[in-house]
């Protein structure tokens, strides 16, 4: 972090809601989704059959243990976000523009550059005897 860079945190507005970004309510609305989707599917298939009675303290097992997973995960990736430096979207790149092309190869090297084809073949190379 810069001098006099603040963290995301001050980035607050007092009386503003936050953005999904930095609220609580991001990964807590996906852990819960992926906890009742854990729920109900536990709750069809761990019962084994539609003679059996239905199975729900695995399906709230399977529930909590999926909401406390998603909600880990989700915290790790948010504390992991970073954003990018300043410089970064300047175009300060090897090739700033795609309409630009490099002049010959991958490397960009002219024809009087190691790598270019010669325009005229040597006079006392291979192919100078032939006519």
């Amino acid at each position: 972090m810069a001098v006099g860079e603040e963290p995301i945190v001050a980035d607050q507005q007092p009386g503003k809601p936050r953005k999904l970004r930095t609220s609580v309510k991001g990964p807590l609305m996906f852990s819960a989704f992926w906890a009742a989707l854990a729920f109900v599917s536990v709750l069809v298939f761990a019962s084994g059959g539609s003679a059996k009675p239905l199975r729900f303290d695995l399906a709230f097992t399977g529930a909590g243990i999926a909401f406390i997973v998603t909600l880990v995960i989700a915290a790790m990736l948010s504390m992991s976000y970073k954003e990018n430096a300043e410089h970064l979207g300047k175009g300060s790149g090897v090739n700033l523009s795609s309409a630009k092309k490099p002049p010959h190869g991958f490397g960009g090297h002219g024809q009087d550059q190691a790598g270019g084809t010669p325009d005229a073949p040597d006079a006392d190379g291979p192919a100078a005897g032939r006519p």
